[in-house]
Parts: C-alpha cells; sequence; structure tokens
C-alpha cells in the first residue's frame, strides 16, 4: 500500500477534516416547525421542553423542541379528530393533554405515547372553540353558540352548563382562587362566572366588535380583553360591569393574546404582527416577531418564560426570544411621535433589533422642546393604576 508523505498528504489530511460531521449551531431560538395544514392551537408543556400543536384537519402533533439546529423532533401525532382541532391544553403534572374540536368532542391523550385516554363524543350541541383547565379535576369549555360547560373527570359529568352569551366563546380565564371564571365572546361581552357557587354572575357592558381574548394582569387586580376592532378594554377585578380604561391600537385586531409578565402581554392580530404591550401606563412596546401577511391564530408562552411561540396560516409554529421583556420597565411618561415606526425587539423582528431600550429611556428637555409639536396620543386615555 503506498504511503502519502509531503504535501500530498497534507491535501488528503485536509480533505479528511472538512468531511467531518460539523457540530450543531445553538441559536437563539428554536427552527420554525412546518406543518402541511393550518395550525389553529399551540400549547407548551408545563416542565419540558415539548409543544402541542392541534391543525385544521384535525390532527394533534407533538413536538419536542430544541435551540440547537436540526434539534426539533416529532414525539408523535394523533388523528383522532374527524374536524379541526381548535384547542388544546396540558394538564398540571404534564402527563396528559387535552383537545376539543369542532367536530364536538374532548380527546385526552397520554403526553408520553398519545395512547386516547378519554373521549367525550357530543360534549356540547355545537362546534368547541375553547377550552380551559382549571385543576387537576375540573375543566371547562365554551362552544360557537356561546355556551359554557364545567366538567369534572371525577365523574364524567358536565357539572355546569350556562348560556348567557349570544355568540362564540373566544376565550377564557380563572383567578389564582379557582373560583371566578371569565369568559369573551362574538357579542362583545365579558361573561363572569362564580364556578365555586355554580352560578352566572353578570355580563359586561357590550364593546365595539367580538371580544377575542382575555388575560389577568396586575396581580389580578385588572382584566384585559382584545377585540376584533384593535382595541385593549380595561376591567377592575370586581367591576366587571364597566370598563375603567381602553387603549386602541394600530392594528385590525386583536384576535389573541398572552400575559409575559403583570404588566407586559403579547397581542397577535390580521396584520401578522406580534406586539409587546404595556398595560398602564398604555404603551405600544415594539414588535416580537411576525407571520407576514398572515393572520396569527393563537400564541404560548413556554414554561421558563423564554420564548413565545405563535401560529398563522403560513403553516408553520414560529418561536421567538421573549427573555429580555421581564427586564423592560415602562415610566409613566408618555413619549409620543407622529408616524412612529413600530419598534423590533428581536433579531428575528422586521427591521432588527436596533437599540432595545431605546424607546423606553426618557428625553431631554431639548429633545421634548424639539419633537413638542409633532406630538400625537398612543391611547385614548390612560388612567393611573
Amino acid at each position: 500500500m503506498e504511503t502519502l508523505v509531503g504535501p500530498a498528504a497534507v491535501d488528503l489530511e485536509e480533505e479528511e477534516m472538512s468531511q467531518e460531521p460539523k457540530e450543531p449551531r445553538l441559536r437563539d431560538t428554536p427552527e420554525d416547525i412546518s406543518f402541511e395544514a393550518a395550525v389553529n392551537t399551540i400549547a407548551f408543556h408545563p416542565t419540558q421542553d415539548i409543544l402541542a400543536a392541534g391543525d385544521l384537519d384535525g390532527d394533534v402533533f407533538v413536538y419536542a423542541y430544541s435551540c440547537m439546529e436540526a434539534g426539533n423532533k416529532e414525539l408523535w401525532s394523533s388523528g383522532h379528530h374527524l374536524k379541526s382541532c381548535r384547542d388544546a391544553a396540558f394538564s398540571c403534572d404534564g402527563q396528559r393533554l387535552f383537545t376539543v374540536s369542532k367536530d364536538k368532542a374532548i380527546h385526552i391523550l397520554n403526553v408520553e405515547d398519545g395512547v386516547l385516554l378519554k373521549r367525550i363524543s357530543k360534549a356540547h350541541s355545537t362546534a368547541i372553540n375553547r377550552l380551559l383547565l382549571i385543576d387537576e379535576n375540573l375543566f371547562a369549555t365554551g362552544d360557537d353558540n356561546g355556551v359554557l360547560k364545567v366538567w369534572d373527570l371525577r365523574r364524567d359529568i358536565a357539572f355546569l352548563e350556562m348560556k348567557n352569551h349570544d355568540d362564540y366563546i373566544s376565550d377564557m380565564l380563572i383567578d389564582k382562587n379557582k373560583k371566578m371564571l371569565l369568559t369573551t365572546s362574538g357579542d362583545g361581552t365579558m361573561g363572569v362566572f362564580n364556578i365555586k357557587r355554580r352560578r352566572f354572575e353578570l355580563l359586561s357592558e357590550y364593546q365595539n366588535g367580538d371580544l377575542t381574548s382575555i388575560s389577568l394582569m396586575k396581580r389580578g387586580r385588572k382584566v384585559a380583553c382584545g377585540s376584533s376592532e384593535g382595541t385593549i378594554y380595561l376591567f377592575n377585578w370586581d367591576g366587571f360591569g364597566a370598563t375603567s380604561d381602553r387603549f386602541a391600537l394600530r392594528a385590525d385586531s386583536i384576535d389573541c393574546m398572552v400575559p409575559i409578565t403583570e404588566n407586559i402581554l403579547c397581542t397577535g392580530s390580521m396584520d401578522g404582527v406580534i406586539r409587546a404591550i404595556n398595560i398602564l401606563p398604555n404603551r405600544v412596546i415594539g414588535s416580537v416577531g411576525q407571520h407576514p401577511g398572515e393572520p396569527i391564530e393563537q400564541l404560548a408562552k413556554s414554561h421558563n418564560g423564554q420564548l413565545l411561540a405563535s401560529c398563522a396560516h403560513d403553516l408553520k409554529v414560529k418561536f421567538w426570544d421573549i427573555s429580555s421583556l421581564s427586564s423592560v420597565v415602562v415610566d409613566d411618561y408618555r413619549k409620543r411621535k407622529k408616524n412612529k415606526q413600530l419598534k423590533s425587539l428581536s433579531q428575528k423582528a422586521l427591521g432588527g433589533a436596533e437599540d432595545f431600550f431605546a424607546d423606553l429611556r426618557e428625553e431631554t428637555p431639548v429633545d421634548q422642546k424639539e419633537k413638542s409639536q409633532k406630538e400625537e396620543s398612543d391611547s385614548d386615555g390612560s388612567e393611573s393604576d
């Protein structure tokens, strides 16, 4: 066997080294996950780096996600639903995955292997739109006709059924005491239900457009509701009848939202932009990311609070780094600019991440004087907290 020496040996050695597999690159966020049908709902596992997604065909997919390049891995998929899967949620212990569908059924799946543990067929008389897990035994569902049901897994029945909305139930939340359940509806109202006493309490005043989403803010003292008109309506806790404040965004709609901190939430809109919003003082902080030109269906925050996931009509689930939002502090001074461009809050957001905190710094008196003639309101009324 001929032994190579000199320059030929060096060339061969370099060639062999170039063929060695490269180590995976560490990314700021996991790579996008692509699907064959539009994804309606996403949910993060409460303790592990696992994401569930339900699509328009009724299929449910569970992925392990990672910030390593090519690190996302499909764990299993389920095609039990006959029609679109509209909402999904992991149990508190992370062992079960609950899903609801346009086919009026509720499914409970084993997270480890995707085995169907329980099916409640014809759980509603019409398509189920929303799902809310209350504790290890109780969960609530809302349908297209405005019917709310609260279920007890120990008895396999809905012990509470009420119809107080005239249109679909778009979102739900429960307070930390697991007593008051709030709903938003396409009829433009927020509903208040006392789960402990099993009774309906009241409906809010009618707002413009559909109420599409709801979040608990300010350590439970404020309730924020998004609307199809692009306005966030604020309610005081125990003052649910009428709004205490409202904040109009420069967006066609607010289709979904998720709280990030006690003061900041992220919204998804029909224009495909994910906005970070500070509540009281009401301020648009900037853009977290986008699905260009594609309506955003749902947002979800990871178990460690570092990532935001979004799904839209572009058949993708995208991940966004929101770790910086936890350190943002917005003061009461309202800086106003005419035709202000939405600031990018990450490298993946359109426009890059140039000087993230620039809009949060106080202006000098000289700066204020120079811009005083260009000011316009960025909110139609912000109350003090």
